[in-house]
Formats: structure tokens, C-alpha cells, sequence
């Protein structure tokens, strides 16, 4: 049985709508955080001039190889074990995708995988990340604020991350911001771009 994901489900056309702008000329994607593996065989399905490279922790690999599977795309690699507070595995990418990482890390581990973007991502290229995000300590949603607080009960360490804070950190690993994407059910995507 392949794992599922309603909300993969319900965000991969809007998602998909802006990266076919974003990845319109690149050749390779790193995602990390693959999860269930939909995002992955659904975008490279819609985007095959591109590879796709899935990564994730090595418990959620079998579910990633279910969908890969099935799918039985030639531009889907099979997932990397990523760990962002472990050595990340060695390789170039012209864009990074993640969708719903950032609010399930602590902060630390944000900061791990921010410093792995600005390792593997080639000079020029793109990094989008996707979800729900807080503006000057705000929430922009009511139902975010809920979702903020059922994260933190489950786990106190995660939550809601401020855009300022993660473009700051952005910055100090050669990522300049360039867009934010509104998206629906109170998401965006969040773009930049490294610059050296």
C-alpha cells in the first residue's frame, strides 16, 4: 500500500502552476523532505525536460519507492537518505524544492537545512520552498494561528517559522530572496536564488 497524503493531493496543481515558471530551464531538482513521494512523481511527470531527485529520512523510503513504482518515470531518482543534521549526500542542483518542512524542524535544524541549500545549490540557481509562513511575528490566518498551536503541542520545538527570520538566514548562507508566491489555504511559496 502506498501512503497518502490528502493535502499533497489538494496543493500539487497550485504548486505545480509556479514551478513550471520557476524550473521552466532546469535541468536538475533536489526536494527535500520527499514525504509520501506524490509531489515528486507528479511534478516530474508534468516537467520531463528536468531530473527530479527525491531525499527524505530512511523510514519514509519504502512509501517514496511505492509511488516511484508505480509512476515508473525515467526523470525520478530514487530518494537520497537526507538528514539535515547529518552529512548531506555529495551533488549540484540548479533548483531545491520543499513543501511543509520548515514548521515540523526545530529551529536549529531550519538553520541545518538552509546551510545544505546554500552547499548544494548552484550559483544562479533557484530554491522554493513551500507553506505556511508568519510576517513580523503575525499570523495571516486564524487557521494558521490553530495549526501553529497544535504543532507546538506535539512538539514544542516546532511551529510557524517568520519569513524575516528564514530570509535573514537565507541571506547568510548566499540566498537572495526574490519573490513570495501567494498560494491557497494560507500558503506561499518563498523563492530565492543564490548569488555566489
Amino acid at each position: 500500500m502506498k501512503p497518502y497524503s490528502e493535502a499533497c493531493d489538494e496543493n500539487k496543481a497550485p504548486i505545480l502552476e509556479v514551478l513550471l515558471r520557476l524550473f521552466r530551464d532546469v535541468q536538475t531538482v533536489l526536494e527535500i523532505g520527499s514525504g509520501t513521494g506524490q509531489h515528486a512523481v507528479h511534478f516530474a511527470a508534468a516537467m520531463p525536460h528536468l531530473t527530479w531527485q527525491t531525499s527524505d529520512m530512511e523510514e519514509n523510503h519504502p512509501g517514496i519507492h511505492a509511488w516511484l513504482r508505480e509512476a515508473a518515470l525515467p526523470n525520478v531518482r530514487n530518494p537520497l537518505g537526507l538528514d539535515v543534521s547529518r552529512a548531506w549526500p555529495a551533488g549540484e542542483y540548479d533548483a531545491i524544492f520543499s513543501a511543509n518542512t520548515t514548521h515540523i524542524m526545530s529551529w536549529p535544524e531550519v538553520e541545518l537545512m538552509f546551510q545544505g541549500v546554500g552547499q548544494v545549490l548552484k550559483r544562479g540557481g533557484c530554491f522554493a520552498l513551500y507553506g505556511p509562513f508568519n510576517y513580523q511575528g503575525g499570523y495571516t490566518s486564524e487557521s494558521n494561528q490553530r495549526f501553529d498551536q497544535w504543532l507546538k503541542s506535539r512538539d514544542p520545538l516546532s511551529g510557524i517559522r517568520d519569513f524575516e527570520m528564514l530570509d535573514e538566514l537565507a541571506a547568510s548562507n548566499h540566498l537572495i530572496f526574490s519573490e513570495d508566491v501567494e498560494m491557497p489555504v494560507n500558503n506561499r511559496i518563498l523563492v530565492w536564488y543564490r548569488d555566489r
